[in-house]
């Protein structure tokens, strides 16, 4: 792994395994066909016969279930995840005949409009990587993109008869619930100590962030002993969708069914959008024969959105860049109370820390943790480069340790943490005992000096992401070479690069600016507000509310709600059925006496 890719290859890009490589299985012969070992062939024939195999089609499903791989990749081919799949979806739905709109109540005194009421519902969320990315390549601020996408998925595919979407909304929202719920689950685990195996309970620690759906299928294929350190929160695209499926439907009928499309940066969200866990089957109940649907129906990237708007002949970049007045969100009370509430951004001018690309889990949870430790402060160490950094939290005195956090970013740096979570490894032969060697002791790994920070058991919590420079630098985000990148940026970026002797990192500098300026945004757009931004009490206040009535009007409790499960994946594809493992070969031979 650490030879594939590197923090200075600035991609997530990893070639399937061979052995996810699934066999074409062929027909025998029909009997009637007579067999002659003695006859001479052609080369014509071979083709024939050649011509006859169909090639094998892999889906999400195959990935998920195989170990094969270490993450998804391009080379993958999804059929069911993509803007073609978004756009046969959305000409599927009559759209002949006037618009019907439908008034609803959503509470006392309020009423909400539902535009286009049809057998579907199309709701698309869009993640604050895939705004920084285009506003990256457009010298625009991620307000000004994000206006640009709502015209585009609400206006302008649905021109000429076609159908578009009915709303679109931010997942930065629910990112403030999953800060807050990631704190309290922390919290819980620090409360049970870190040797607590009740896998009902909060997670052992130290607590590794799951929002990563290639990290996560990184251990459930390779390193499943680490399960139980994942947090069991799920990510904002899937508590996004989990809150459409279960409360949408209530306030604009049963008997219309919500497609949620989630705009991301990363390839391995749609392996994440096809697990069983984040189905409806694990949240309601669910009649024997009904197939579950998924919370989350398809997934498509940040340069796929763009694909989507060729698709539909709309010059992305022509749209206007002002809000468009005329738009709604889902008649949701305890979903629109929460959009309306001021969110705590977590700025680097605030905590003086580096919160990251990938949502500032880390630093939301040190910052609510040093709320509850009058005095004080947060120091920041650098690891061996850029996409490792060590917070460690100090009592008032200066010098009490109250707890320690890391980030790290890229696999290779990854793989280092996983190793040091890793449980004692078992001899080669299964049941085997130990020998003890007279004079001898056993050899105990020692750490390198002045490597500290390597140990993962020193940490209470760690935010992981798969990819080097965090979730900004998403397999499905531009790149430098881009030709949609307009010109004036392009050269910038190059000037920019001559500095830093790598046209990748210079590009990703621009991408990482226009992502933190969208918490500046916040700021100022609440500086108006007769509010303390800095204060995170109305906010958790506002969070703990929506909670508690979305639990209420579904009738689900918050545990299947927000939490979702994980499973070790057993490899067994590429395996010839019937065919022992060595593992399997090993306890057979110490039964029979075979001593290897």
């Amino acid at each position: 792994m650490s030879a594939i890719l590197s923090a200075d290859d600035l991609n997530d890009f990893i070639s399937p395994g061979v052995a996810c490589i699934k066999p074409v299985e062929t027909l025998p012969a029909a009997a009637s066909e007579p067999s002659n070992p003695y006859e001479v062939t052609t080369e014509d024939k071979i083709a024939a016969t050649e011509a006859k195999l169909q090639a094998a089609q892999i889906s999400l499903t195959d990935c998920l279930a195989c170990s094969g791989c270490v993450t998804s990749a391009e080379a993958v081919l999804v059929s069911l995840q993509s803007h073609q799949e978004v756009l046969t979806v959305l000409d599927s739905e009559d759209s002949a005949g006037p618009p019907t709109d439908l008034l609803q109540h959503v509470g006392a005194g309020e009423t909400a409009t539902v535009p286009n009421r049809r057998k579907r519902v199309f709701v698309a969320s869009v993640s604050p990587q895939t705004r920084a990315s285009l506003a990256a390549a457009m010298g625009k601020s991620t307000k000004e993109i994000g206006h640009m996408i709502d015209r585009l998925l609400l206006e302008s595919i649905s021109s000429s008869g076609k159908r578009g979407f009915d709303y679109v909304l931010d997942t930065a929202p629910l990112l403030s619930v999953c800060l807050h719920l990631a704190a309290q689950e922390l919290a819980a685990s620090l409360a049970n100590g870190s040797n607590h195996s009740n896998s009902d309970s909060a997670p052992k620690l130290p607590i590794l962030t799951s929002e990563c759906p290639g990290f996560v299928c990184y251990l459930e294929k390779t390193h499943p002993a680490v399960l139980p350190h994942l947090s069991r929160l799920k990510s904002p695209q899937a508590l996004l969708g989990t809150l459409l499926k279960s409360l949408l439907p209530k306030y604009i009928g049963s008997d219309v069914d919500i497609y949620h499309v989630a705009i991301m940066p990363c390839f391995d969200k749609k392996l994440e959008a096809s697990r069983a866990e984040l189905t409806d089957a694990t949240w309601k109940d669910i009649n024997e024969g009904i197939t579950p649907r998924r919370d989350v129906d398809c997934v498509i990237t940040t340069r796929e959105l763009l694909q989507l708007a060729v698709s539909r002949d709309v010059d992305f970049s022509t749209l206007s860049p002002k809000a468009l007045p005329n738009k709604q969100h889902p008649p949701i009370p305890a979903l629109r109370r929460l959009l309306s509430s001021p969110r705590n951004s977590k700025d680097e001018q605030f905590m003086g820390l580096q919160v990251g690309t990938s949502g500032g889990y880390l630093v939301s949870i040190m910052q609510e943790m040093q709320s509850k430790h009058a005095g004080s402060k947060v120091i920041e160490k650098k690891g061996r480069n850029s996409d490792v950094v060590e917070f460690i939290l100090l009592a008032a005195d200066g010098e009490t340790e109250i707890l320690k956090m890391a980030r790290f970013y890229g696999f290779r740096n990854i793989q280092n943490l996983v190793r040091k979570l890793k449980p004692a490894k078992l001899r080669m032969l299964p049941g085997a005992a130990a020998r003890k060697v007279v004079g001898k002791t056993a050899r105990m790994p020692t750490a390198r000096a002045g490597a500290s920070s390597s140990s993962g058991g020193d940490y209470c919590y760690a935010e992981v992401m798969a990819c080097p420079g965090g979730c900004t630098n998403g397999g499905g985000q531009l790149k430098p070479d881009d030709s949609f990148i307009v010109d004036s940026v392009a050269k910038a970026t190059a000037e920019a690069a001559v500095i830093l002797r790598s046209e990748a990192k210079a590009w990703l500098g621009r991408v990482d600016e226009a992502y933190f300026s969208a918490d500046e945004d916040v700021v100022e757009e609440n500086r108006g507000k007769e509010l303390n931004v800095r204060d995170q009490n109305s906010q958790i206040v506002e969070i703990d509310r929506f909670l508690e009535e979305w639990a209420v009007d579904t009738g689900v409790s918050l545990e299947k709600l927000v939490y979702t499960t994980y499973r070790a994946v057993e490899k067994n594809i590429g395996q010839l059925d019937g065919e022992m493992s060595t593992l399997q070969a090993a306890e057979l031979a110490q039964k029979v006496g075979g001593g290897w």
